[in-house]
């Protein structure tokens, strides 16, 4: 089989870890890729978002199928560009079609889509320019610290957590009235702040039935202890101690069957991923947010555990048959560790050359933000190497992660020590 992945970061490298281990793999290409995926097969000079690019590079290497990483083409519809054009459709896309996206391109869509279902979320109201001092007034009835959300994609910089009410009102005005994350910020969804703890839930779905994946959690903030700014991920873990079979079970029946009923339901295909962010409040599990594919660095952890063919499980999807295909999960713990650039997530360099890669023995080491210079290896983003363990415990994972993050050295190289000591 000939498959195409799309994206270029630490979770498509994971794809490609994993999908290069099948058998039944014959050609794997990655558009872009970056300076690691070039190990599991060939990278491809195109952009995410190049539909027209993409679909002439399937039909000159007889693509048969495509998976797509991140949200972006998701939401701006390359599945639907596939099934509208007679020479693309019989290659079937991993990822929901533009409606089904919608769950992570409109925060707004999602919330209605919860309501309706039933499904269990923090209380929200929606606002736009036409009624903002209704959203103003609505601010003074509410609890504090408060949740701002821009109903659109807006590259994980869209959430914001208001400490008081003046500062609420401030950024509830920047965003709606002066476009603070531009047209993402049209639509501000405006919701009771959670406490708990966080964790990822990953299901896979041919619109019919759906496979569970592994569990995870990840760490969002900069600073060790979790504090400083937010950050696209600095490091997760999978299982999730405190997600027993008990919890998952909740999940399962309050919250992804009840997602996968209402899409179908609400009369809207989804083959692909549905990343669930939940908050366990006091062992109850509600839900953040959708997300539309897989995680990042949260694949790096799960991907890893899964023993069985990747391949299989894409092709059930597919085919519509995904309730037919079985799989199995490692029992060990993974844990990974990002190595970021320094100044992240703010003013960052690029360009730092990576070195002592090689000698990372017990761990996988999976590509970010990198590139090739000058038959160097370089960092091109703010996260730029995932360093992922398996290991029978969490404890001797956590060590031998943290130890080899360690070995990689880039100038500015910064990582977080203390992923996953929260639950030791």
């Amino acid at each position: 089989m000939n498959i195409l992945i799309i994206g270029s970061g630490g979770r498509e490298s994971a794809f490609a870890y994993k999908l290069s281990q099948s058998k039944r793999l014959q050609n794997l290409f990655i558009a872009p890729g970056n300076a690691g995926t070039g190990v599991y097969g060939q990278n491809v000079a195109l952009k995410v978002t190049d539909f027209d690019g993409i679909a002439s590079f399937a039909l000159a290497n007889d693509i048969n199928m495509v998976l797509v990483g991140p949200e972006e083409p998701l939401v701006k519809g390359i599945h639907d560009y596939f099934l509208n054009r007679e020479d693309l459709k019989h290659i079937p896309v991993i990822g929901p079609q533009q409606e089904g996206a919608q769950l992570e391109g409109s925060k707004d869509f999602s919330k209605q889509f919860m309501d309706r279902h039933g499904i269990p979320t923090a209380a929200s109201r929606s606002f736009d320019k036409s009624n903002l001092e209704e959203g103003l007034a609505y601010l003074e009835t509410q609890k504090l610290p408060i949740v701002l959300k821009a109903d659109g994609l807006a590259a994980g910089k869209g959430v914001l957590i208001c400490e008081t009410l003046e500062d609420a009102k401030l950024e509830l005005n920047a965003m709606i009235a002066d476009s603070k994350f531009g047209a993402a910020s049209d639509v501000v969804v405006v919701e009771e702040f959670l406490k708990g703890i966080e964790l990822s839930v990953f299901v896979l779905t041919d619109g019919h039935s759906y496979k569970v994946l592994p569990s995870a959690k990840d760490y969002k903030r900069i600073g060790e202890g979790d504090t400083g700014l937010n950050t696209g991920g600095m490091g997760s873990i999978s299982p999730v101690p405190f997600a027993d079979e008990a919890f998952i079970s909740k999940v399962e029946e309050r919250i992804i069957k009840p997602t996968v009923e209402g899409l179908k339901k609400d009369h809207i295909p989804y083959k692909g991923f549905i990343f669930i962010g939940l908050m366990n409040v006091e062992g109850e599990p509600l839900v953040i947010e959708y997300n539309v594919r897989m995680g990042d660095p949260e694949t790096e952890s799960v991907l890893p555990r899964i023993e069985s063919d990747l391949i299989d499980l894409l092709e059930g999807v597919a085919q519509g048959n995904l309730d037919t295909r079985s799989y199995t999960v490692s029992s060990k713990t993974a844990v990974t560790v990002m190595l970021v650039a320094g100044g992240y997530p703010g003013n960052y360099e690029s360009g730092k050359v990576i070195s002592n890669i090689e000698n990372v023995k017990e761990s996988i080491v999976f590509h970010a933000g990198t590139a090739t210079q000058d038959g160097h290896v370089v960092s091109s983003g703010g996260r730029v190497i995932a360093v992922t363990t398996l290991q029978d415990t969490l404890f001797d994972a956590l060590q031998q992660a943290t130890a080899d993050a360690g070995r990689i050295y880039f100038e500015g190289k910064y990582f977080r020590r203390d992923i996953g000591f929260d639950l030791i």
